[in-house]
């Protein structure tokens, strides 16, 4: 018979078996974790747009750590963060969880200067405004955490879980933090990307795209009008006697005149439409899903806008009149020629057509039509 001290002994063995398989349960737990972090990181440092980035940490964030909530508050005060996602067609204003805030103020008062994850129960008069309103389900707990670089808050990463237990005043904090500087730096090094790509791209004197934007664009969106079958039109707008404003009113005053109407004509145009000064006192827009009637339409609008403006300068009134040449594309069958030869064709149109526009006396639209009405071969 078994005496007392092996059943003892075989009792410890057992507890110390199950402590062990136990503590390697963890350790794999933990190696997964730790793998999945790693590639999160890995995918999150491979991102090449700010709109990539924001739409990968929303839902990327909830898939790692298993969460009900997440949203994120990025600090836009000069709304920079906004015209980068406009200008690649992101829709932020319906993104749910994500929201552009114009000034810091309201996370510093949230951390205390502590710049230090707040975490504990959902309680709405603090922690709401950093959720979505709108959620048909509040979280029961949550952790806020800052997004800060060179002691500047750059937004907050806001995680809730529908479990109370989830986040607990008094837990460790040391990954979420881990994963907040790495978006940190990563929203940083973004922003300094959109930063000098859309210096490299924009007139410094209008505030519009330039001409290379313009060259780049115009084959994206091509691209774009080819898989989804939807026309594509361009206006060439030109400034009637421009050298006539440069000589009776100064450089000056012609350089006024040129951002005025720059700003005019982009405020006729959708967030989606895309500007660009062409050189001089030229002007081209892309307008997307737009068909020929429609682009006339706005051409004539912008045209009759223009009209109508009296633009003061060193107290004179200068009038000022534009004329301008439509064109647009409609894709009817599968592309055959380049989509760069299309482009050079549909600016070409719209160009011609501004010649004649000028010819038949300025301050007037002529529709060249459409380009390329079947892709030839």
């Amino acid at each position: 018979m078994r005496s007392r001290l092996e059943d003892d002994i075989t009792t410890e063995l057992r507890v110390l078996e199950s402590h062990l398989d136990g503590m390697l349960s963890r350790v794999q737990h933990n190696s997964l974790t730790l793998k999945r972090l790693q590639s999160y990181e890995m995918r999150l440092l491979a991102m090449n747009t700010l709109a990539e980035m924001i739409e990968f940490i929303l839902a990327e964030t909830k898939i790692l750590f298993g969460l009900d909530v997440v949203n994120l508050w990025l600090v836009d005060p000069k709304n920079e963060i906004a015209a980068y996602l406009d200008g690649d067609h992101y829709d932020y204003k319906r993104r749910e969880g994500l929201l552009l805030i114009n000034q810091e103020s309201p996370l510093g008062d949230s951390f205390d200067g502590s710049k230090q994850p707040v975490l504990g129960g959902y309680r709405s008069s603090d922690c709401e405004r950093y959720f979505s309103a709108s959620l048909a389900k509040k979280p029961a707990s949550v952790v806020i955490v800052p997004l800060v670089r060179r002691d500047k808050y750059l937004g907050s990463l806001n995680l809730g879980s529908y479990r109370s237990d989830r986040f607990v005043q008094g837990m460790a904090t040391d990954f979420i933090e881990h994963i907040a500087s790495v978006i940190s730096i990563c929203l940083e090094n973004n922003l300094n990307v959109e930063t000098m790509r859309r210096t490299s791209l924009i007139d410094p004197l209008t505030g519009v795209n330039n001409r290379r934007f313009l060259e780049q664009r115009i084959e994206e969106e091509l691209d774009r009008s080819q898989r989804t079958r939807e026309p594509l039109s361009c206006l060439f707008l030109d400034i009637d006697y421009f050298k006539r404003i440069n000589d009776g009113y100064g450089h000056q005053a012609g350089d006024h005149v040129l951002a005025a109407v720059a700003t005019l004509i982009k405020k006729q145009l959708r967030n989606n439409d895309v500007l660009a000064r062409y050189g001089g006192e030229e002007f081209v827009a892309l307008l997307s899903q737009s068909d020929n009637k429609h682009a006339v339409e706005i051409a004539e609008r912008i045209r009759i806008c223009i009209a109508e403006l009296r633009i003061l300068f060193a107290e004179q009134t200068i009038p000022v009149t534009i004329s301008v040449g439509a064109a647009t594309y409609q894709p009817a069958f599968a592309l055959k020629k380049p989509v760069a030869e299309i482009a050079l064709q549909l600016i070409q149109t719209a160009d011609a057509a501004l010649y004649e526009a000028k010819r038949n006396g300025r301050n007037r639209v002529e529709n060249g039509g459409l380009v390329l009405r079947m892709d030839a071969a």
